[in-house]
């Protein structure tokens, strides 16, 4: 994974300053490329460790068309709880303490941090039990497994564009149309996050399948690693469900940044040394839009231990 840490080492010596909308302040560079040979072992990051479980439930949660946080909370996934979260505590139906601020005030008082963790827990269990509270309040809205399987048309209709594209690469390989679009400009102000990896393109030769994505915006630390293997993943996928092999994922980002309070574990992660990359088992006898996560197994990873970093909402 020498091209993550090249990059890690760019932004420091070279990025600016820059605020952000969260408030806690980046160092930032503007449009970058990765290339992976994804026959060279999977880039799953082996300088700290990686939850693989976690990419593989988020990335089956985007195909599938989901876009409620209770399919991820069923598989102990909680990447996007936050912004879930947040959209409960800040409407008229949450009676619970004030929890203004709650991203940067729970890094910081211990009590608040306490009370923080139990509303969450109070939130994530109604999300699982309760139908109609899950149906408000776990849904992100029209986030990317809205757009890359229902995305909106005028007319009212809507495009599969996932199924599509797989049925492109299976008839017409050689075209220069195999895109898939997240970035959707009338849904963005419905979305609990707009969409980070914006638009992705696939590319037939020789037998094999790569994938390149355009990322407007990349945190380098706790994000990007995700999405890096992620993508990857997406790329074998594909390739398996078109019976051809995977090729390279190529990796663009537009704004890739180091958030201020990730520079001291980027330093550590920097300290230390890449090991052999992992290959990835994916269950042949079923179909991509199957899969469930314990299909997909991580074989020979041996990272590093884990880097704990706080997420900026």
């Amino acid at each position: 994974m020498k091209q993550y840490h090249d990059l890690l080492e760019q932004v420091l010596a070279n990025g600016v300053r820059k605020n952000d909308r969260t408030g806690t302040g980046t160092i930032s560079s503007f449009g970058h490329q990765m290339r992976f040979d994804l026959q060279e072992g999977f880039p799953l990051v082996t300088t700290k460790k990686v939850p693989f479980k976690l990419i593989v439930s988020e990335l089956l949660w985007f195909i599938k068309g989901d876009t409620n946080i209770r399919y991820l909370l069923e598989h102990n996934n909680h990447i996007w709880d936050e912004w879930a979260f947040k959209n409960w505590i800040e409407s008229d139906d949450y009676n619970g303490p004030d929890m203004t601020d709650f991203g940067l005030r729970s890094q910081k008082d211990e009590a608040f941090k306490k009370e923080y963790q139990k509303q969450m827990e109070l939130f994530q269990g109604k999300v699982i039990s309760d139908d109609q509270f899950a149906k408000e309040y776990g849904d992100l809205g029209s986030v990317y497994g809205k757009q890359w399987r229902n995305w909106s048309k005028s007319s009212g209709d809507t495009i599969d564009q996932l199924k599509e594209v797989i049925e492109s690469i299976k008839h017409n390989p050689d075209s220069r149309r195999h895109i898939v679009s997240a970035w959707n400009p009338e849904d963005v102000p419905t979305m609990a996050l707009p969409p980070c990896h914006t638009l992705f393109q696939f590319y037939v030769a020789d037998g094999k399948l790569s994938c390149q994505l355009y990322q407007r915006s990349g945190d380098l630390f706790l994000g990007i690693p995700f999405n890096i293997a992620s993508y990857a993943l997406l790329t074998h996928l594909i390739a398996e469900e078109c019976g051809l092999q995977p090729g390279e994922f190529i990796h663009t980002i537009g704004d890739a940044h180091i958030y201020s309070n990730h520079m001291d574990q980027v330093n550590t992660q920097l300290g230390r040394e890449s090991k052999s990359l992992p290959t990835i088992k994916i269950n042949q006898e079923k179909t991509l839009f199957d899969l469930e996560p314990s299909d997909i197994v991580i074989e020979n990873y041996n990272p590093h231990p884990a880097i704990k970093a706080p997420v900026a909402v």
